[in-house]
């Protein structure tokens, strides 16, 4: 069914085509003309149209020229966004180290606080321990004595 159906729509797509076949009148010869000038060279605007023909030698280096120089354009473009993308790098780099000097800088302070706060409780507790010894050794002696005082 498929094929029946794109078999049709070819054929009806087909028979304008065969409008070559006619005698061309001149106001059909006219109008091709005007037509085939513009569909060659869309950027004149006025004047007759030149005689040349579509694949010809001289409009295939035009068309390798324009090509060249659209390349050109690329290649240039590209260049000056790999020297932005070369920039941009460095500049990332440079704050990557940076901030890895910075974040080493911040884990030496935290090892240092750690160590600080370790060392104070230790003080803390070693401070406890002598209050506690001081005390016992006075209360030992109020102790002693009192019990010496009652033979």
């Amino acid at each position: 069914m498929r094929h029946v159906v794109c078999r049709f729509l070819a054929s009806i797509l087909w028979l304008p085509s065969l409008s070559w076949a006619l005698a061309p009148t001149a106001q059909t010869t006219q109008a091709t003309a005007t037509a085939s000038s513009v569909a060659i060279s869309p950027t004149v605007k006025k004047g007759p149209a030149p005689l040349v023909e579509p694949n010809s030698p001289a409009q295939l280096a035009q068309k390798k020229a324009e090509d060249d120089l659209k390349i050109k354009a690329l290649v240039k473009n590209q260049e000056v966004r790999m020297q932005q993308l070369e920039k941009a790098n460095l500049d990332a780099l440079a704050r990557n180290q940076e901030l890895q000097l910075k974040n080493d800088n911040l884990g030496v302070q935290v090892q240092v606080l750690q160590s600080e706060r370790t060392a104070q409780l230790f003080m803390y507790g070693a401070a406890t321990l002598g209050v506690g010894v001081l005390l016992g050794f006075i209360l030992a002696g109020y102790i002693y004595t009192k019990r010496r005082r009652q033979w």
